[in-house]
């Protein structure tokens, strides 16, 4: 059988450094931080005081407000970024065959301020169980789709794909793989993450996940820095219209790119923990390049997973240069997680986002914070450090990782 090719035509962002997807673009060329002190709770007893948040942003000025009550952040966010991104394909909705039209998206957690502001409503009582109606329609990770299909009447496949932070990038190869396998004429899919919250953040802090740089927020994200000290905790939204390149050129479709290819592996090691030796990424990468028939010096561009963990940076940038060989001093390597944090489940789709508009522009989005060399991290590789570079990008790889030992890779080229 062969496989049909897939393409992206619209996309959408709703991120801690832009809220549409050219201000996202904005952000991330000018090396703009999204970290900032938390303002949804009080922060005085936490280890960590500072989050990448949205700013500006009010979820009625786009959703009505009876139903906007009715939905978490996370999928409140989500709609916002789908509706840019069906926007932007100029999808004519009354025309299509809705049937063939799936919406395929990804969320680490789902709606945890829901489920944390339910459970402490009940703990203040008197032991009388008195929840929402809409507790579990508002917390349930699968909620996010459901409700962009129900504004559409999308009747393809449907659903929400938890692998931690890897969620959208596995949403994403799903997505393709329905286009590909000819089920599917058009997807919408990527992911949504709302974590900022007192349990999201007090959790994080418990495991030493995150860093503790309140007196420099906007410092404290520094993937590949010799001084890193955890990930900053991001919010937010991206989502991409897929079609069938056949389809999308019969209809006159603008097109982003090529989705040329993804792969899955697990690193079968530890709970939260990278492999020491990148065994994992290494597979998925590797899985990746199979997938999408290239060799790795095919590769201009690399947005890697960059945490700016101890242990992940390390490790990520070894698998590289085990796959890459000598190629990868060519590479432009990058973590845009410097400037918006860690966005968790919406973490693949943000920057699969930014590698597709890096390829269309011609620029790398920096790696910001970084001041301090890390003597386990090879010098020759170009981690495109604090300032953005031109580079003409014909394909461009998204590396995203999971705890549980989830790996995901996704592989976009420039349209022939």
């Amino acid at each position: 059988m062969e496989l049909k090719r897939v393409v992206v035509t619209g996309i959408g962002a709703l991120t801690p450094i832009g809220n549409t997807k050219d201000e996202y673009w904005e952000g991330l060329i000018s090396g703009k931080s999204g970290a900032a002190p938390i303002t949804y709770y009080d922060t005085e007893k936490f280890k960590t005081k500072f989050a990448c948040e949205l700013k500006n942003f009010n979820a009625t000025d786009f959703i009505d407000r009876k139903l906007a009550s009715r939905m978490d952040k996370f999928t409140q966010y989500a709609m916002v970024a789908a509706d840019e991104a069906i926007a932007d394909a100029k999808l004519d909705i009354d025309s299509m065959n809705k049937m063939r039209v799936g919406v395929i998206w990804g969320a680490g957690i789902g709606g945890l301020e829901t489920f944390q502001d339910e459970v402490l409503n009940y703990a203040k009582g008197d032991g009388t169980p008195r929840f929402n109606p809409f507790f579990i329609p508002k917390m349930i990770a699968d909620i996010a789709p459901g409700n962009i299909s129900i504004k559409y009447g999308f009747m393809g496949p449907n659903y929400t794909t938890v692998s931690a932070c890897a969620s959208s990038a596995n949403a994403m190869f799903d997505a393709l793989n329905s286009i590909r396998l000819g089920h599917c004429d058009v997807v919408v899919t990527g992911g949504s993450e709302a974590a900022v919250t007192i349990a999201g953040m007090g959790g994080f802090n418990a495991m030493h996940a995150l860093s503790t740089r309140n007196e420099s927020p906007e410092t404290a994200s520094r993937p590949f820095d010799g001084t890193r000290d955890g990930f900053v905790l991001g919010e937010g939204a991206g989502a991409l219209v897929l079609e069938e390149y056949e389809y999308a050129k019969a209809r006159g479709a603008k097109i982003y790119a090529e989705f040329i290819g993804g792969g899955l592996s697990s690193d079968a090691y530890h709970m939260t923990a990278p492999h020491p030796d990148g065994i994992g990424v290494i597979a998925v990468m590797k899985n990746c390049l199979e997938n999408a028939g290239l060799k790795p010096e095919d590769v201009d561009h690399i947005n890697t997973h960059g945490t700016s963990t101890p242990l992940g940076d390390v490790a990520e940038l070894k698998a590289i240069s085990e796959v890459f060989g000598s190629h990868a001093k060519n590479i432009n390597i990058n973590s845009t997680k410097s400037m918006t944090g860690h966005l968790l489940g919406a973490a693949g789709a943000i920057e699969a986002i930014s590698v597709i508009l890096a390829m269309q522009h011609g620029v790398v989005p920096p790696t910001i914070n970084h001041t301090t060399v890390d003597e386990n991290i090879d010098p020759e590789l170009n981690l495109t450090l604090n300032k953005a570079q031109k580079r003409d990008i014909k394909v461009g790889m998204s590396n995203t990782f999971g705890f549980g030992g989830h790996n995901a890779c996704v592989l976009f080229k420039k349209l022939d």
